[in-house]
């Protein structure tokens, strides 16, 4: 094993998550990328590392619910790509419904939205889609209300006005959630702004 290899394992490690997704750029102030590239060639050869998808790896983690492999961690995955190509993203509309409970609904594939260009990328025999989305969307992007702006997106007008979603919001979402959208509001269409103001009643007069 090369002084690169070792280094590359000690930051790994030094990570404090098995589930850390990695790729060559985190690495580079280890050497020049040919040495990086065969580093980490090597680490896969040795089983010490996995190759997940082109230019992605982690620790391979044995799963002893499933007996094998443990599947890779697709939150790992996209900040790592985030990382690596300088990107923002968010979960497209439906994925953030979906975690919100505000639908059962299932996506057939796991999309994003992003503020690079729209691709798709292969992990581990699953396929996570890219699509661009415009300065005015993405600008939400890292904001604690941004599931809760995709979903009523998704929604729409007329379903997310439902007082049943409007319930769940308000029950669910924390106040810091519900102070960002507060404060996010002048982004927000002008049809859910009436609705930001239901979710957020609860909230203290001054916030």
């Amino acid at each position: 094993m090369t002084a690169i290899a070792d280094k590359i394992m000690k930051q790994v490690s030094a990570s404090g998550c098995g589930k850390w997704v990695c790729s060559p750029k985190d690495f580079l102030h280890l050497g020049n990328r040919e040495a990086v590239d065969q580093a980490l060639s090597r680490l896969v050869k040795a089983g010490k590392l996995r190759r997940i998808g082109r230019g992605l790896y982690d620790l391979p983690r044995f799963s002893d619910v499933l007996k094998r492999l443990a599947p890779v961690e697709i939150d790992a995955v996209i900040v790592a790509l985030e990382r690596r190509d300088g990107i923002r993203t968010m979960p497209d509309g439906l994925v953030a419904a979906n975690q919100l409970g505000l639908t059962n609904a299932v996506p057939a594939k796991i999309s994003y939205l992003t503020d690079g260009s729209s691709r798709t990328v292969k992990i581990d025999g699953i396929t996570i889609q890219f699509r661009h989305a415009s300065a005015r969307i993405m600008q939400w992007a890292g904001k604690p209300s941004a599931p809760v702006f995709q979903a009523l997106r998704w929604l729409g007008r007329d379903a997310a006005a439902d007082a049943q979603i409007v319930s769940v919001l308000k029950r669910d979402l924390s106040d810091d959630v519900k102070r960002d959208l507060k404060q996010n509001i002048h982004y927000l269409p002008s049809w859910a702004v009436q609705l930001v103001h239901s979710i957020s009643s609860d909230l203290d007069a001054d916030v």
